[in-house]
């Protein structure tokens, strides 16, 4: 832009003396709150030329900038801070083409805007304006030029408190949630009452089960839900959150179920059937993805001549176990819509299993019991096993021959209506000596670690609490205990849906704890807290593999799940990042999956075979770490849909695995009912 009526050197000349002196002056004047803006992304209503983008206004260079399209009013430039931050300073340094009249404005989710700051009578050169607000998101906003060109900025600068609201309180949990009117085949209208806030609620989130599909501001109380899935069942709550960014409980439960569509169109025919691994007991497929006009929603796979399919998929890969050696099996597909259309069956495929298999593969046994949802289980010296029943708050003992009896109940321990209560479970490695039991709950204000006792086949009527303080909500609650390999224990919590506190090093959500059997920080720990990883939304799965290197799986928002290598100290990215990113500050995961295919709970390795237990998927996911130990081979997918949704997966004293279902268990579950099972897998030859 050329500037009038000063030169664009005296403009550019005045500019670098005025960011250069604040520069100079800013770090000492505001030593206890950091900039937080540099080198963040940035997006801008628009730009004079490429040359002038936004990044030039966070990059710390004072010869540098950004200039805005020219003679538009409104413009602004918005920066992502990538978690919520209780921010204190921003310090707009113009070039010669300044706003008159703008406004600072804060968000949480980059689309519901409050003011922080407005003035009409901006004069240009440095303007340096104390907030106390809270957001991820902040923008100048600018609503009359000063000048005839546009706005132009040399730095855009935010300083903030890392990593966390003064605000703590998060509002009510809105009531009378509601349906409005029928669903259609594609949309359902909702309606609720308002949340109420210490400080203001900022806007509402509805979620289907844990994933967030509609954001609206404070001041709208109900909105249509469209884009939906035709003949599809949803669990809906609504949520509020303040501009901390603390979002409250969530609201009553409806289960909404959208009408199928006018549809008789059946998906075209799946193709390209082929075989990408065979083992003695086992067989891989994969196919050519088909095409639906409303969207396809799985696959059936058949074997020979039988009218009921071996396998029922979201994707397009499955494998069939327990298989015969040396003797040869055909396979179709068939692809269904949301509506219950049906292809044809593709192009049969041959395959015959080999006469030896790697012994990896895992094969169904026997049924070991029934139970309620078996989230945490730990194996006593005995052989037998601690079970926790999540919605029943119960804790049994169960043997390698099926034998059940209740021992205890978790004292103390409340659901959410979605996947809180009593789940992960770890024996003590020196259970012989101090009989200690640990137990992950959720509690009446908060999810916590217990240390109890089990003596004399009876667990203690109370435990000692070792870790509390960590948030709860409906969903994202974490939940596993494992003990790793160097005798201490490491804790799996979610983001309760608060998803700043994954970046937050003083918050214990969306991390990997290491403690000690009394819940201190463990020695070596890479903050000297208890903090052991960052940046995770809902890990529940954690397992070593022989090189001693520890490994998650963990729940993605609504993209990508993801199976991590776990580095001490490292930032797994959410929630800037859902999968992988190219922000060279996070660590990237080892192998990603659509939501549909995994949603993972348990992990377990045995030999440096890794099996991960999918809820959503409904099936066991098993992969061979690879010589280096940084990666895996293609994941293979078994038992698909053969007990339904699957939880925990754990190795057992006797060489096998026990493999649990999570069947029934939304909205706080159906523990008055025992519907799902515990089974024994063996490994095949």
């Amino acid at each position: 832009m050329r500037l009038s009526p000063r030169s664009a050197t005296a403009a550019l000349a005045a500019g670098l003396l005025a960011a250069a002196a604040a520069l100079a002056g800013a770090t000492a004047a505001h030593a206890a709150d950091p900039l937080v803006s540099a080198g963040k992304p940035v997006t801008t209503s628009g730009d004079e030329t490429a040359q002038l983008g936004g990044a030039n206004a966070v990059d710390g260079n004072a010869a540098t900038r950004w200039a805005s399209a020219l003679r538009t009013d409104p413009s602004w430039i918005r920066v992502d801070l990538g978690a919520s931050y209780h921010l204190s300073r921003v310090a707009l340094r113009w070039e010669a083409a300044y706003a008159r009249a703008y406004r600072i404005q804060v968000s949480e989710d980059g689309t519901n805007w409050i003011d922080a700051h407005s003035t009409t009578t901006g004069d240009g050169g440095t303007d340096d304006i104390t907030l106390d607000a809270n957001g991820r998101y902040v923008r100048m906003h600018g609503t009359t030029r000063a000048t005839q060109y546009g706005y132009s900025l040399f730095e855009f600068e935010v300083y903030g408190a890392n990593g966390g609201p003064a605000d703590t309180q998060p509002p009510a949990a809105p009531t009378g949630f509601r349906q409005v009117g029928a669903a259609t085949p594609t949309t359902v209208d909702v309606a609720w009452n308002a949340a109420t806030d210490n400080v203001g609620v900022q806007l509402y989130e509805v979620y289907h089960g844990g994933s967030r599909i509609k954001t609206v501001g404070a001041n709208q109380l109900s909105t249509q839900l469209a884009n939906l899935t035709p003949n599809t069942a949803y669990d809906l709550t609504v949520l509020a959150r303040d501009a901390a960014g603390n979002p409250s409980q969530a609201s009553n439960a409806i289960l909404v179920t959208t009408p199928r569509a006018d549809d008789t169109t059946a998906p075209t025919v799946p193709a390209g059937l082929r075989a990408t691994a065979v083992g003695a007991n086992s067989v891989t497929l994969q196919w050519n993805a088909s095409t639906d006009n409303t969207g396809v929603a799985g696959y059936d796979v058949y074997r020979g001549t039988a009218t009921t399919p071996v396998q029922s998929v979201p994707d397009t890969t499955a494998t069939d176990s327990g298989l015969v050696a040396g003797t040869t099996y055909a396979y179709t597909v068939r692809a269904r819509d949301v509506n219950g259309n049906v292809s044809a069956a593709s192009a049969p495929l041959s395959v015959r299993t080999t006469a030896v298999g790697n012994g990896g593969d895992p094969v169904y046994d026997r049924d070991i019991t029934t139970t309620d949802i078996a989230w945490g289980i730990g194996f006593l010296p005995d052989g037998s096993a601690l079970v926790t029943e999540r919605d029943r708050f119960e804790v049994l003992r169960v043997t390698a021959t099926g034998q059940k009896s209740v021992v205890g109940r978790v004292a103390g321990a409340v659901g959410t209506n979605g996947e809180g209560g009593a789940m992960g479970l770890a024996v003590s490695p020196t259970f012989a000596t101090d009989r200690y039991v640990f137990i992950f709950h959720t509690a009446a204000q908060d999810n916590r670690v217990v240390r109890y006792t089990y003596a004399d086949g009876a667990l203690s009527a109370t435990g000692t609490p070792v870790v509390t303080g960590i948030a709860k909500n409906q969903y994202h609650n974490g939940g596993r205990l494992r003990f790793g390999p160097d005798g201490h224990l490491y804790i799996a919590t979610g983001d309760a849906k608060n998803s700043s506190t994954s970046q937050n090093l003083n918050s214990l959500n969306g991390k990997i704890l290491r403690v000690d059997r009394n819940g201190n920080a463990a020695p070596g720990n890479p903050f000297n807290s208890r903090v052991y990883s960052s940046g995770h939304r809902n890990v529940q799965g954690l397992a070593w593999d022989s090189r001693g290197q520890l490994w998650a799986s963990e729940f993605g928002e609504g993209n990508l799940d993801e199976l991590n290598l776990i580095r001490p100290g490292a930032n797994y990215g959410w929630p800037a990042c859902e999968g992988p990113c190219s922000n060279p500050a996070y660590t990237n995961p080892v192998r990603t999956w659509s939501t549909a295919s995994a949603s993972p709970s348990g992990l377990e390795i045995v030999n440096n075979t890794i099996y991960m237990a999918a809820v959503r998927g409904a099936r066991l996911w098993v992969m061979t770490i690879n010589a280096a130990g940084t990666g895996t081979d293609t994941p293979r997918a078994f038992f698909n849909n053969r007990w339904g949704r699957l939880r925990t997966v754990v190795k057992t004293p006797d060489g096998g695995l026990w493999l649990t279902s999570t069947n029934n268990d939304k909205l706080g579950g159906t523990p008055a009912t025992i519907d799902n099972v515990i089974v024994r897998l063996r490994f095949g030859s």
